[in-house]
C-alpha cells in the first residue's frame, strides 16, 4: 500500500503602504493564483485573507489530503487554535473556521519567508 502524500497549498498575503491595498497569492502543485486586490487593511488581514483563499482553493479543487503553509508564525497558530474551536472566535478567525468546517486541512504550518513558494509569487509583482 503506497502513502498518499498531502498536497501542500502555499498561501501569502500583504500590502502596499501599510495599511493599504491588499493582496495575496496562493501556490498550489506548482500553479501561482494571484489576488491583487483583496480591498484595504494591514498586513495581518492580508494574511487572514490570503490563507481563506489558499483554503477556499484547496476546497474547490476537491482536495482531501492537504496542508496549508504560510510565513506569518502569529497567523499560523491563531488559525490552529481556530480549528480546534475550544474558544470563542471573532473575525477572520471565525470565517477561517467555518470555511474550513466544509473541508477542513490536515495541518496549518509555518515555512521560513525564503521558502514560501506564494511568498516568492507575490515578491514578483513588486521588482525592486
Amino acid at each position: 500500500m503506497s502513502a498518499r502524500r498531502r498536497v501542500k497549498v502555499y498561501f501569502d498575503g500583504g500590502c502596499r503602504p501599510n495599511p493599504g491595498r491588499m493582496e495575496g497569492a496562493v501556490v498550489i502543485r506548482g500553479e501561482a493564483i494571484l489576488f491583487p486586490d483583496m480591498g484595504t487593511g494591514n498586513n495581518t488581514d492580508a494574511e487572514w485573507l490570503a490563507l481563506i483563499r489558499a483554503l477556499e482553493t484547496a476546497q474547490a479543487r476537491g482536495l482531501q489530503e492537504f496542508e496549508l503553509i504560510g510565513d506569518a508564525l502569529e497567523i499560523i497558530r491563531e488559525a490552529n487554535r481556530a480549528l480546534k474551536g475550544k474558544h470563542p472566535l471573532t473575525g477572520h478567525a471565525a470565517a477561517f473556521a467555518r470555511q474550513a468546517r466544509l473541508a477542513p486541512p490536515a495541518r496549518i504550518r509555518w515555512t521560513r519567508r525564503a521558502q514560501n513558494l506564494a511568498g516568492i509569487a507575490l515578491a514578483r509583482l513588486h521588482p525592486r
